[in-house]
């Protein structure tokens, strides 16, 4: 790690990046119904002077050499005592900057965006509140210069998605959603919470810079278990297997949040946290094989769930699971993959808000329908929304020169280029993956504006206003040509080399050419073949009951929840169910049984105290004539 610099001049700024999205989170919770006219304004503005302030500090380290692009800004010391001092502290540097660009850029386009869609929501005010509160965590998470601050932002997060997801919590279902993407991430915050203590036991500090210097003295099997917890905790922020389940539900809250989980914030943290642990990860083999593991198993995972959901949003959940995916499998690839990972995270920040947005829309002009068997033909109805769609549907499916062309065959690239047994498996499932996902995202396309109109009687579809329209189409135009500008001519991977150092030259398995044009012909395939299903068929109003065993198990998440219920809440349930018996049986029957002895001990031996002299006198002269009699037995 180079030479942290201490901030001056406009990098002493930098706090107000986290402090301006909160602040504006306290005005409008604290505030109540006096900032129900405002306070939507006030929300959305306070970002656009976050993203305003990030381009400033980027084109700052643009201007300085490379090994100067690491600014160091104490903010005051938090726990100041002997032997553990943690100071509230930011670091600003290529990683860093890149996601406060994306936090608070995408952030505020879906502020604006929400501004049209909640405009007839009552608690619009608290819900520009709980906007406020996410992109403040997050941005803290990814600016801290400890892990034990990034836990704080960490935390943020998750209560922050915890109160936008059940933001319509009189609908119980919604509550229920909420509460399982609460718990479930708990699990994985057990993980970072470990680690951390694990940090401080093994290198006395938690500050990034300390880990990272202590690293390269520790165990194998302290690196191991270090990589291996942060790995949890990221599988529980960014839903990989086995800690996936809580996404599809999180569609319950409304949908600009589910575009700010899924684009800009939550989903994003556990890939941030991986690439910002890379002191540990490479140094750890059996670590990294793990994390490409659990990238190639979900981005297969989500992208199957996707191709089988009939609820639009449910599928772009099955989507960013398997995109997060992709993501995993680069971090897991080591040094050549990182740059690529937070590259595709960027441009899939913008064609996968794109795409929520775009899916909003569609819900707004259709009076909230979800299902796609009920759309059909809205391409005339919603002109600027279906072109905007279609430009984040190519950018996902890797059309050249769309966004993701760009940056998810580099990480199909890079995993051929591993080698050996592990690349051709890690190749072929991420080339897999790709032929899926173009076959639910053109079922998607095709279902909702192609075809016949499905409609319900009623039903009047419409372009959305243009404070809603306007967004999406500033995320169309990125995800065009957002990938060109990060992969093309490797200026990305020498912006992040200051963090990750430099890539090491890589010897490719299959020419780069050659894997360019065999992706494309397996995206052609999963296209025709969708068009061939939706677009050559009648769509059903009904999803058929009858169904291929995969397709069955598809639709029930890959039975993700009956494994967690069966493996994980019957068990506990059975243990809860025992400890209560053993409780009150065993323990508090030990203890009553012996008070019930002493009890009925002491009201027995009560009667002997009658409280007459002529009994006690009896009593004492059988007792004299009993010792008289003894006495005399044994003379004998």
């Amino acid at each position: 790690m180079h030479q942290i610099a201490a901030a001056s001049g406009a990098f002493s700024l930098l706090w107000l990046v986290v402090a301006l999205p909160l602040l504006g989170a306290a005005v409008l919770l604290l505030g109540g119904r006096r900032t129900d006219a405002w306070g939507h304004l006030l929300a959305t503005a306070l970002p656009v002077v976050s993203f305003v302030l990030g381009l400033v500090m980027f084109f700052g380290l643009l201007g300085r050499e490379s090994t100067a692009r690491s600014i160091g800004q104490h903010v005051y010391s938090w726990i100041p005592v002997a032997g553990f001092h943690v100071d509230i502290g930011l670091l600003l540097d290529p990683l860093s900057v890149s996601f406060v660009l994306l936090i608070t850029g995408v952030g505020s386009l879906i502020h604006i965006y929400s501004i049209g869609y909640m405009e007839h929501d009552a608690d619009r005010r608290r819900f520009f509140g709980y906007l406020n509160l996410f992109l403040a965590s997050m941005l803290l998470l990814v600016l801290s210069d400890s892990y034990l601050t990034l836990y704080v932002g960490w935390e943020g997060v998750g209560l922050a998605s915890y109160l936008l997801i059940g933001f319509w919590n009189h609908t119980p279902e919604y509550a229920t959603a909420a509460k399982k993407a609460f718990i479930v991430n708990r699990i994985g915050d057990v993980g970072l919470s470990l680690a951390i203590m694990l940090m401080f036991a093994k290198f006395g500090s938690v500050s990034i810079a300390g880990v990272a210097e202590g690293a390269p003295k520790a165990s194998a099997g302290t690196l191991t278990a270090l990589g291996l917890l942060l790995l949890l905790a990221a599988c529980g922020k960014s839903a990989q297997v086995p800690l996936q389940s809580w996404l599809g539900d999180a569609m319950a809250g409304p949908t600009p949040v589910s575009a700010l989980i899924h684009a800009a914030t939550m989903v994003t943290a556990g890939v941030y946290l991986i690439a910002r642990s890379h002191a540990i990860f490479d140094l750890s083999a059996d670590a990294r094989l793990a994390v490409a593991i659990v990238g190639v198993v979900t981005l297969l995972f989500g992208a199957i769930v996707g191709a089988a959901k009939d609820d639009i949003k449910k599928s772009l959940a099955g989507s960013t699971m398997s995109q997060i995916g992709y993501m995993v499998l680069a971090a897991g690839l080591g040094p050549v993959g990182y740059a690529f990972a937070i590259a595709h995270l960027l441009t899939h920040g913008f064609f996968k808000a794109n795409l929520f947005l775009g899916a909003g829309s569609v819900m707004h002009g259709m009076d909230g329908e979800v299902d796609m068997r009920k759309y059909g033909g809205l391409r005339k109805a919603m002109p600027l929304t279906f072109i905007s769609f279609i430009a984040g549907y190519l950018a996902i499916i890797g059309v050249p020169p769309f966004a993701g062309f760009f940056t998810k065959d580099k990480i199909i690239e890079a995993a051929f280029d591993k080698g050996g047994g592990q690349g051709w498996a890690f190749g072929i499932a991420a080339l897999l993956g790709a032929g899926i996902t173009a076959f639910y995202m053109t079922r998607m396309v095709v279902m909702t504006f192609f075809g016949e109109k499905r409609w319900k009687d009623g039903a009047h579809p419409h372009e959305s206003p243009t404070v809603m329209t306007a967004p999406v189409a500033v995320l169309a135009v990125l995800s065009l040509v957002g990938g060109a500008f990060l992969i093309l001519g490797s200026r990305f991977v020498g912006w992040l080399e200051p963090v990750f150092g430099p890539a090491p030259e890589s010897t490719h398995t299959i020419a780069p050419a050659t894997l360019t044009v065999i992706t494309l012909v397996v995206v052609a395939v999963g296209v025709g073949l969708a068009y061939w299903q939706y677009g050559t068929h009648p769509v059903a109003a009904l999803a058929p009951a009858r169904v291929t065993p995969l397709t069955a198990a598809a639709r029930r998440d890959l039975y993700g929840d009956d494994f967690n219920e069966a493996v994980f809440m019957r068990p506990g349930q059975y243990l809860t169910r025992f400890l209560v018996f053993f409780d009150n049986r065993v323990v508090d029957g030990a203890v009553s049984g012996f008070a019930a002895l002493v009890g009925g001990l002491s009201s027995r031996s009560r009667r002997m105290q009658t409280g007459f002299a002529r009994s006690y006198a009896l009593s004492m002269f059988a007792g004299a004539a009993v010792l008289v009699v003894a006495v005399v037995l044994v003379r004998i």
